[in-house]
């Protein structure tokens, strides 16, 4: 049998183990426990997901965070793009997915917490950074509790390098009254091949 077959067999024997559902059922019990925090019934499309990443500067990228997590849609892919030596820290309120992604992802450079993305400069400081390069949001900003959403655009605008970007995806366009307060420099397209049609976003520190 085949190593890649074996390696497969013994992850998904560890993930019954352990209580670790597939993807799709850990999506969709995610968004009905939490639908406020998942913000979408249906992970972005790849399609989406490339655009989104292919305006990072990947050879100055040293740390970046992803907020929402979730299965992993944007996590993958973000690994795969990411230097030997450069960090992934992915942050989730729902334990749920931080343990599916602990279970899922065998990767040095991936650290994986259950914390609020309001917490990003002592998370980042925890892990022995000053700063992120960029920092990726699926979180769905206009539905988060009052002060929530201010609170993490606020600290992450603090914690971004210059020229570093907050990469936020959302099917609301309200998101950019969050940014347009610490941001200057935004850019905006959307992406209709998604269920739903996605508001992207690029907001460049300056």
């Amino acid at each position: 049998m085949p190593a890649s077959t074996v390696s497969a067999k013994q992850r998904r024997q560890s993930m019954r183990a352990a209580g670790v559902s597939s993807p799709w059922v850990m999506f969709l019990k995610g968004f009905f426990k939490h639908p406020v925090m998942v913000g979408a019934i249906a992970s972005s499309s790849q399609k989406l997901v490339n655009r989104m990443l292919d305006k990072v500067d990947w050879d100055n990228c040293k740390l970046f965070v992803e907020y929402g997590p979730g299965v992993g849609t944007f996590t993958r892919p973000i690994l795969k793009r990411l230097a030997p030596d450069a960090k992934l820290i992915v942050i989730d309120t729902n334990p749920d997915f931080i343990r599916y992604l602990k279970h899922t992802i065998d990767d040095p450079r991936f650290i994986a917490l259950n914390e609020s993305a309001s917490e990003i400069k002592r998370i980042i400081a925890d892990h022995g950074f000053d700063h992120a390069d960029y920092i990726a949001s699926g979180l769905p900003f206009s539905t988060l509790p009052t002060g929530v959403g201010d609170a993490i655009a606020h600290a992450t605008h603090d914690v971004l390098r210059k020229d570093g970007a907050f990469l936020v995806y959302q099917y609301n366009p309200k998101v950019k009254n969050f940014l347009t307060p610490y941001w200057e420099h935004i850019d905006h397209e959307v992406e209709l091949w998604n269920l739903p049609p996605a508001q992207l976003w690029w907001a460049w520190k300056k």
